[in-house]
């Protein structure tokens, strides 16, 4: 939602007649849509002839994006951030040390908690350095590639990894997360899904990866496209490969991340014939579920009260109540919606400002869908690894679902690790583009090993 490039600070002065409240700190809270989360930072502190605001977005790699009329007036604070044409405004806590409201970017707002996380602080570093992404020459053939989704009419672009030696070889198809996703899966810099082609292709499984609709050149794109519409794209891609000589068509699966594992399993549910299926962080409740527990941990993470936590915790499961309770109807889902928020505290003007993306057709068919009967339905190898650390698709929720669904599933929980397979210290979003790490060894050995050896690729 947030797109910038780096930029310098602003200063932001409080006007006459506002309130003296203590605005000074580093405030930090994550917009949340589905199973994606972005991370936000508001930095507040002295400057000449007032304060000095900044944003940094540290998974988009972006710091001292200017804020500017940062006021608090009759307990709610506002704040504009022109470069983005963003605007956040939300209730102040009782403690002062929390701000709950609304974050309202073009067309698009979504509820946004914001916690005094510590005093003045630096900037989140951004680290340049990925030294896992593949840098040519590569001991394989890479090729760009164009294959057609008829049903949907449009073309999707992306890139295969054949390697060397003669074929036919096994095949993976990677599919992304949530969100339009280019066909590294690329985020602060990092490319996993690059890092994840180079891996598997070394050890002789050929990779196909692509652009979401939208990006690159891929068609389609919109807010109403939902994961089973990705599906789709996922058994183009599968009947693409099937037809290329290289390609080995009964040792074809499907790999995903996060969202893409749903897209994965919505495929194999519809008679897409993968002969394999990897999870990567990939849920096995429903999204509502997920997303509830979500900003749940992560404003625990983030260092909430218990108080806070709780509250947190039944707000957003009463929005995702009332989003799969009107499932097919995005104008009484927004009705709906508006009234959790008015309930909640938020007044009319707040709670219509947040409900345009939670009720749109993608956010409600992920909230509602189900993988349980997908899953149970798998008749094939399924191999699950989740980070003990993800606070986007908690560990512990996802694995116990599993198990009772497909006793027969390798899940495979790494402790340290978080939502994008990295080494993590907190776990929280925020510090996804801080890592230098793109994938963790353990995560990359789990994955390729457990595949070569699934396919018996050589």
């Amino acid at each position: 939602m947030i797109a910038m490039d780096t930029v310098v600070e602003a200063h932001a002065s409080r006007p006459a007649g506002a309130e003296a409240v203590d605005l000074l700190g580093r405030w930090e809270g994550a917009l949340s849509i589905g199973q994606t989360s972005l991370p936000l930072v508001v930095r507040v502190e002295p400057g000449p002839g007032g304060i000095t605001a900044a944003l940094d977005s540290p998974t988009q790699g972006a710091v001292g994006i200017p804020v500017t009329d940062l006021t608090v007036t009759a307990g709610v604070v506002r704040f504009a951030v022109p470069s983005l044409g963003g605007r956040f405004e939300g209730a102040v806590s009782a403690d002062g040390g929390t701000w709950t409201g609304i974050w309202s970017q073009g067309q698009a707002s979504l509820p946004l908690i914001l916690n005094r996380t510590g005093a003045i602080a630096e900037p989140v570093a951004q680290s340049s350095d990925r030294p896992q992404t593949p840098v040519p020459p590569f001991p394989y053939t890479a090729a760009d590639v164009r294959f057609r989704n008829a049903g949907a009419g449009i073309d999707l672009t992306g890139t295969l990894t054949l390697p060397q030696g003669a074929g036919p070889y096994p095949a993976v198809v990677l599919l992304t997360g949530s969100g339009a996703q280019d066909r590294d899966e690329t985020i602060v810099g990092h490319k996993p899904f690059a890092v994840w082609a180079d891996a598997l292709t070394r050890r002789g499984v050929a990779v196909l990866r692509y652009d979401d609709r939208g990006v690159g050149g891929s068609g389609g794109g919109g807010p109403d496209e939902t994961t089973a519409d990705f599906a789709t794209d996922a058994a183009a891609a599968v009947a693409f490969l099937q037809g290329r000589p290289e390609i080995d068509p009964t040792r074809i699966g499907l790999v995903g991340h996060s969202e893409g594992g749903t897209t994965a399993l919505i495929a194999s549910a519809t008679g897409v014939p993968a002969a394999f299926i990897v999870l990567i962080a990939g849920p096995a409740v429903t999204g509502a579920e997920i997303v509830t527990e979500q900003v749940a941990q992560i404003a625990a993470a983030a260092g909430a009260t218990p108080d806070q936590i709780a509250d947190a915790r039944r707000t957003q499961g009463a929005v995702m109540a009332a989003v799969v309770e009107n499932r097919n109807d995005g104008a009484a889902a927004a009705r709906a919606v508006e009234a959790v928020l008015t309930a909640a505290g938020q007044n009319t003007e707040q709670a219509r400002a947040g409900i345009a993306a939670l009720s749109s057709g993608w956010y409600r068919y992920l909230a509602a869908y189900d993988p349980a009967p997908a899953l149970a339905a798998v008749r094939v190898p399924l191999l699950a690894v989740y980070g003990g650390m993800d606070l986007q698709v908690p560990a512990d929720q996802s694995r116990e679902a599993l198990a009772r669904l497909k006793p027969d599933a390798d899940i495979v929980v790494l402790p340290r690790l978080n939502h994008l397979m990295q080494t993590a210290t907190t776990g929280l979003p925020s510090e996804y583009g801080t890592i230098a790490e793109t994938l963790a060894p353990e995560a990359l050995a789990t994955v390729t090993d457990w595949v070569v050896r699934t396919t018996g690729a050589r």
